[in-house]
């Protein structure tokens, strides 16, 4: 019988690049997943003061030769120079998963000298509750077996989506990757507005943190689109309805704006992915 991904993993092992907070995310995800310690060497020359206190279970500073998966969580803007430190380790089976932001699949292959599968993955910050969603899109050397192991790494953490082109993962950084930013930003609009109305901080948010988290869930779990959970909440001249005028003008209202917000973010993504050319 065919060894699995999981095996794969478990055999020859993940080394990890970069064990910031998705880095860190990551790690806590695989272990709770079933990939034992012993399979996991760590790279990361600032620690933090978990990641030392699991150094009598995890190889952390020195890869292992030829490994499964290399995972390369690293700031864009030092990809290239954090790098160095583990190509000497990565044969051309090592599947190499990065999810360096605007970081393009030419230039992770040319950094592994063009012999190894690549997979690109976009997570978002809920992955550090479990909570969050990675897209993942490959280069011409990777299978589906690359893909199947690279999904069950980022599944640790959340949900996967797979990507038709490469191109799209810039909008994908927009969305998903820089999103939940934006509801973060929404809770304080929310909660400041609140206050402007009368009610106490704390109270305000609160309501602000609750109402946002359960309209996500009851939009996760409803069989409607959220335009219709929309006009369920919106009964003719009431509160919502007058709500919804100012929300959803089409000069200046939320539409327009997120048009924007999220063009923004994609242009920023795509001069990211040049800075490593």
């Amino acid at each position: 019988m065919a060894p699995t991904s999981q095996d794969d993993l478990i055999e020859r092992g993940v080394c990890l690049l970069g064990c910031g907070k998705m880095g860190t995310a990551l790690l806590k995800g695989w272990l709770s997943s079933g990939i034992p310690s012993r399979s996991i060497s760590v790279t990361e020359p600032h620690p933090s003061p978990w990641l030392k206190s699991q150094l009598d279970s995890l190889n952390v500073g020195q890869p292992k030769k030829s490994p499964a998966v290399c995972v390369i969580a690293v700031k864009p803007q030092i990809f290239l120079k954090a790098v160095e430190a583990v190509t000497a380790f990565c044969g051309t089976k090592t599947l190499i998963l990065s999810i360096a932001a605007g970081v393009r699949l030419d230039t992770i292959s040319e950094a592994f000298d063009h012999q190894s599968p690549v997979v690109r993955a976009m997570p978002n910050t809920p992955a550090a509750i479990g909570f969050g969603i990675s897209a993942l899109t490959g280069n011409e050397a990777t299978t589906p077996y690359h893909l199947d192991m690279a999904e069950r790494l980022m599944s640790a953490v959340g949900e996967t989506v797979r990507i038709e082109r490469e191109s799209q993962m810039n909008a994908v950084t927009a969305l998903s990757g820089s999103g939940p930013a934006y509801i973060f930003y929404m809770i304080e609009a929310m909660t400041q507005a609140a206050i402007e109305q009368g009610l106490p901080a704390k109270l305000a948010l609160k309501l602000a943190k609750s109402t946002v988290a359960g309209a996500a869930r009851l939009a996760i779990e409803s069989e409607e689109d959220p335009t219709q959970l929309r006009e369920d909440v919106t009964s003719p001249a009431g509160t919502t309805e007058s709500a919804l005028k100012i929300l959803m003008n089409k000069q200046q209202g939320l539409g327009p704006l997120m048009s924007q917000t999220l063009s923004a973010a994609t242009k920023r993504s795509e001069e990211l992915g040049q800075v490593n050319d």
